[in-house]
Formats: structure tokens, sequence, C-alpha cells
């Protein structure tokens, strides 16, 4: 009888089912590190992880790249804004808050802090869905001293909207073609363009002679 439980329950674990199971806690893990160190394309990870979750038979494997992007995108965030709220209060400040200035121009910063001004939390919002938008307002939120309560209002809505969003880039990329590899290909391609605009308006600026945006984190 034990050996019979033992053959059913192999039956049921499928590669699909293996791959599940490794694959969204490595996501969220990713995710949450790139939210706090902002130095992993976590666009491309949630891009990458939905066009896989298209081609499963389950159902629900989108909702759950969509969930699970999300959630550790607002870990991430609020973890960093923590951080960033005791270097705020410390006398000495802190690597966490010296680093998030480090990213960020003075000229960007203030433009953050007057898009702050005239809209709130809202900002949040577009902060998470524009390339490079999310440190500078971030940081206009510490030094204006919002309080976490308030930041956390805002970053949620902020962080569905972000995985939702590069969850469709997945998509997209997964219905063009029947083999997953490629339509992950076509995902990081959308994700790595779209992060890298900015970069290249600025440079596309700078040699027309035009006024160039300051760079952000």
């Amino acid at each position: 009888m034990n050996a019979d439980r033992l053959l059913a329950v192999a039956g049921v674990v499928t590669p699909e089912t293996t791959q599940q199971a490794a694959g969204y806690p490595t996501l969220f893990v990713l995710v949450a590190l790139g939210s706090l160190l902002p130095v992993v394309p976590t666009g491309a990870l949630v891009s990458t992880a939905a066009v896989v979750a298209f081609h499963q038979t389950a159902w629900f494997s989108l909702l759950l790249v969509f969930g699970v992007g999300a959630l550790a995108a607002f870990i991430g965030d609020v973890a960093l804004y923590w951080l960033g709220q005791r270097g705020v209060r410390s006398k000495n400040g802190s690597r966490w808050l010296a680093a998030l200035r480090g990213r960020v121009a003075p000229d960007h910063l203030e433009q953050a802090q007057r898009k702050l001004d005239d809209h709130g939390v809202v900002v949040l919002v577009l902060s998470r869905l524009v390339p490079a938008g999310r440190i500078p307002i971030m940081l206009a939120c510490l030094l204006g001293g919002m309080r976490l309560r308030s930041f956390i209002h805002g970053d949620i809505p902020a962080c569905l909207a972000w995985a939702g969003a590069y969850g469709l880039i997945g998509i997209l990329g997964g219905s063009l073609f029947d083999e997953p590899w490629k339509g992950v290909v076509v995902a990081v391609v959308l994700t790595l363009l779209i992060s890298g605009a900015p970069a290249g308006w600025r440079r596309l600026r700078r040699r027309r002679g035009g006024p160039v945006a300051p760079e952000g984190g």
C-alpha cells in the first residue's frame, strides 16, 4: 500500500509542478532583493516568469506571478524606506540613505520633490512605472518626512501596477511564440529597451545640444 501511494504521488509531481515549487520562491527572493538593492532587473524577472507561466497548464500560474512579484516588490520597497528613515533620523545618517542620495542627482531630486508636493502619494504609482523613477521619488518622500504608513498606502497600488505592467509584457512575449524560450528573449529585450530608454534619450539630447535631464536612481 505504501508503494502504491508513493507511485501515486510521483505521478502527481510533474516537471511543471517542480518548476513552480522552485520558481515562485526564487522569483520572490530576487524581486525583493532587487527592490532593496536596485541593481537587479526586477522588471525582466517578472516578465520572464510571466512568459513561463503563460505556457503552463495551471490557470492560476499568471496570477501567482503577479501576486508574488507585487508582494516581493512591496516588501523590498518598505524595507528600503524603513532603512532610509533610520538614516534620516540619525545624526550621522546611514549607508542606506547615503546610497540613495548617491543615485540621485540634485536637480532630479528637486523635480521629484516638486512632483511629490503637487500630486502627493499618487506619484509613487508613476515612479514605479517610469524607468529610474522609483529611487528619486522615494528619496523625496524620505527627505520630506513622509511617514512609513503614508508611504505604504501609496506603494501598494504602485507595486500592483508595476507587477501588472511587466506581467503584460511577459504575456505578450509568451503569446507570440510556441516555444517559451523565444518569448523569454522577447520579454527581456522589451524590458531592457524600456529601462534603457531614459539614458538613450539623455544621450540623444546631449548630441543635439539640448538640455539634458539629470540621471536618477
